[in-house]
């Protein structure tokens, strides 16, 4: 095979790793190259300025790519130990040119990656894990650092050289050879082929400017393999007169966009999901700044006093003992030095007394697990740290962002503290709908406390908001900036993503509700005849119903939020008035009337779909029909009020909503519940039934009763208190029944009578003191007398029943 250019060095790196960027270093300085060329976002050249504005790191290249209501981010972060970095800024003080080669984020190769420096690290797992059999290593970083990091500052860089491009090398090595099939089943080129030939045009597009001068690369280790051999190759044939490579454009229905942005350790940090590079940031941080050495007492002290200030009792004996023995660790591992792991055991068997249930989080790779000791917990954040990145002030920003600070200014939303807003007011409306809109872009430092709430009975016409000042905020900003230019568009497009997304109908009401919150109409025209569709199609009643009670309350009565009457939503509302009917007819697996312990049909035939799964979910459980499920119930209520507010304007078939109803009530297979709800849905439209008394006797089995009542007063509550049958009926139910029954209709009851609001159980318990021949308006003294826990009471007299039938049986009772 043909050799390399002589004038050609390529130093392949672990992203975010000290000891690389050292290595960096030390070649610009020695070969004082005409070229540095660094694996990163070709389209980044022209604004290669940017990076050298004076930024307090961490930062991160944010790209965003859209292509209709689609949309996909990466990023590229830089911290000040990062090889790419180190390369960017020290090649520019040297004098060379330098120029990022490798593809756009938004370009097909980094369609399955949100972080350019991910590398290949998920497909040589198996190739490191060996590695690591070999070193005796928990995992690729302790393994990484008893290779690099430890001996970085006592090795020549020549010998420290070779050894990570041995390390490099076995790693491909084991990749290639083990078919690594991340190309196309047909042979296309895979990703990091694609990508690989696109460096090495850069790479003999610069061997060729300067044929005298040294070319030095940076780029991940896993690559350096591949561009030697394909930049030999390329010197030993013909190759295209073009010069520099183009960068590829997006295609026509393609918008990309890239932005520095502030950045963070958090985000930089594996422990907090990170997927490349280095794990606790601020320990490597401080190793670039102080060496091994340095980092490791520096940061032992840090934990002790994250610890105190925690008022954890930590003395000078418990930290000298930290130190002695992670120095005693790293002599035992053959380190020079005590490394990253060294350090963490050492304050662990130092400060840690008890067992722990978990592994240590530093012995695999991934977030902390939850019971994760205290201490572990604050030594993670010792070395993970919490520095923020800062974008100098002339860096170029989207036009979000400036949209963003004019909008809130005018609305005068820029002070932290809290904002009640009148939605009655024009200006505050839109005020509301700035901060719903940057709610929606995930932009943090605006929470809304209170509002307006599609599922409620009565309409709100004021907002709180808490603002307060967070350090992500421009981050989050410029990354939203990707969707839009404004924050209305930039919302509009956010939410028609969600809607699109199809991640089901519970996901799309809400995104609804937000398009209305931020009053975006357009979007709303847009969206919802595919929602109707959507809505025709699904098979959850009780999805449907959360759906159907946000559409109807903003079509209902939204003219604070310019939605009221709108005819696309009463499109949505009527095909799920149509569907929903259909659904609930099908929902079975309920016992038979008064017994309440026969088991019903689970499930039916044909186009049942999850209707009849969501009877068997919801069914016959053990002999009883299992517990009431309210969103089942809140599914009968939102037809209901559709029907009572909507039949007339939207063309309802008021008369087929009632008939089937009537047969969901009369079905013994159907779930209490449901038969309680559909039995009092036409008593709430004014249809009273002829024989309610008769009806809630047959449904009078303690294991159905509280069920079907919990139906019955959702639906038709105000109905059942104004009756003036029900409640003794209901009263001589629950009053001859023995203790045992009282003690398994209890829980159901309780729920039941949950759906009254306080002033109306203080009515109830009035009139049932009425019937036992207590005092008028008695019943306040009634509810303040209850125990804690009425289950136990009814447990109680279940035992005393039982003790005396023993000792009846006994004979011992005279």
């Amino acid at each position: 095979m043909p050799e390399a250019p002589a004038l050609l060095t390529v130093v392949g790196v672990r992203h975010h790793s000290p000891a690389c960027a050292g290595l960096v270093r030390e070649a610009i300085e020695r070969l004082r190259p005409a070229h540095v060329l660094i694996e990163g976002p070709a389209d980044m050249n022209d604004r290669i300025g940017e990076f050298l504005l004076g930024h307090e790191l961490p930062i991160a290249v944010f790209t965003s790519a859209r292509r209709e209501q689609q949309s996909r981010a990466s990023w590229s972060p830089f911290c000040a130990y990062s090889p790419e970095w180190i390369a960017l800024t020290e090649g520019a003080r040297a004098g060379a040119e330098v120029r990022f080669i490798d593809l756009p984020a938004w370009h097909p190769a980094f369609a399955e990656r949100t972080n350019r420096y991910a590398d290949a690290e998920r497909r040589y797992t198996q190739a490191v894990d060996g590695l690591c059999r070999t070193f005796g290593m928990d995992n690729s970083d302790t393994l990484w650092d008893h290779l690099a990091e430890i001996d970085a500052a006592d090795v020549p860089a020549a010998e420290l050289g070779e050894r990570l491009n041995t390390y490099f090398d076995l790693i491909r090595q084991a990749v290639d050879g083990g078919g690594d099939t991340s190309g196309d089943p047909d042979g296309a080129p895979s990703t990091d082929e694609v990508r690989e030939a696109y460096m090495a045009r850069w790479i003999a597009a610069a061997l060729r400017d300067t044929p005298d001068r040294p070319v030095l690369v940076v780029c991940g280790g896993f690559h350096r393999p591949a561009l030697l051999r394909r930049i030999a190759e390329l010197s030993h044939r013909q190759v295209d007169d073009a010069f520099w490579p183009e960068i590829p454009a997006p295609e026509a229905d393609t918008a990309a966009v890239s932005y520095l942005v502030p950045y963070s350790f958090r985000r930089l940090d594996a422990f907090d999901g990170y997927q490349s590079g280095m794990p606790s940031p601020a320990y490597y941080q401080r190793l670039w700044e102080l060496g091994p050495r340095g980092a490791a007492g520096s940061l032992t002290g840090e934990v002790v006093e994250r610890l105190r200030r925690r008022n954890q009792r930590v003395s000078t004996a418990d930290l000298i003992a930290a130190r002695v023995t992670g120095e005693g660790l790293a002599a035992v591992r053959g380190h020079r030095h005590p490394a990253r792991a060294d350090l963490l055991d050492g304050l662990v068997s130092a400060l840690v007394g008890e067992a722990l249930d978990q592994p240590l989080p530093w012995t695999g790779r991934g977030g902390l697990t939850a019971g994760t000791h205290p201490a572990v917990v604050e030594m993670v954040a010792a070395l993970s740290g919490d520095q923020v990145g800062r974008l100098h002030p002339d860096t170029p920003t989207p036009p979000l962002v400036h949209d963003a600070e004019v909008e809130l200014e005018r609305h005068g939303l820029t002070a932290p503290g809290q904002a009640r807003l009148d939605l009655t007011v024009a200006a505050q409306r839109d005020g509301s709908r700035l901060l719903h809109r940057l709610r929606v872009l995930g932009i943090p430092g605006y929470e809304r406390l209170s509002g307006p709430d599609p599922a409620a009975e009565d309409s709100t016409f004021t907002e709180e908001w808490r603002i307060t000042a967070e350090p992500d905020r421009l981050s989050a900003l410029i990354e939203a900036g990707g969707h839009g230019p404004t924050v209305e568009l930039a919302a509009r497009a956010v939410i028609g993503e969600r809607v699109l997304a199809r991640q089901g109908l519970d996901a799309a009401a809400r995104a609804l509700f937000d398009a209305v919150l931020c009053g975006i109409e357009d979007l709303s025209e847009q969206v919802l005849t595919g929602l109707a569709g959507s809505v025709a199609a699904d098979g959850d009643a009780e999805a449907l119903g959360g759906v159907l009670t946000a559409v109807l309350g903003l079509w209902r009565h939204d003219r604070l939020l310019d939605a009221e009457q709108s005819a696309t939503l009463g499109v949505v509302v009527v095909a799920a008035v149509d569907r929903l009917l259909w659904l609930l007819e099908l929902v079975q697996g309920g016992g038979g009337g008064g017994q309440g312990g026969e088991s019903g049909q689970s499930g039916q035939s044909g186009q049942s779909g999850q209707a009849g799964q969501g009877g068997g979910r919801h069914g016959v459980r053990g002999g009883h029909p299992a517990p009431a499920q309210p969103r089942r119930i809140a599914a009968v209520r939102a037809v209901r009020d559709a029907v009572r507010h909507a039949a007339g304007k939207l063309g309802l078939d008021v008369a087929r909503a009632g008939a089937v109803m009537a047969r969901i009530a009369g079905n013994d297979a159907a779930p209490p519940d449901l038969r309680g709800a559909a039995f009092g849905f036409g008593w709430s439209l004014g249809t009273p039934p002829p024989d309610a008394e008769r009806t809630i006797r047959a449904a009078g089995a303690p294991a159905v009763l509280g069920d079907w009542l919990a139906g019955l007063f959702a639906v038709a509550r105000e109905q059942c208190l104004e009756g003036a049958s029900v409640l003794p009926v209901i009263d001589d139910l629950v009053a001859a029944m023995t203790d045992h029954d009282l003690l398994v209709a209890l829980p159901a009851l309780r729920q039941a009578f949950q759906y009254f609001p306080p002033r109306e159980r203080e009515t109830i318990a009035d009139q049932v003191v009425r019937l036992h021949g207590g005092e008028d308006h008695a019943g306040r003294t009634l509810l303040r007398g209850r125990i804690d826990d009425p289950l136990a009471l009814a447990r109680g007299r279940e035992l005393d029943s039982h003790v005396q039938a023993v000792l009846e049986r006994e004979g011992l009772t005279s």
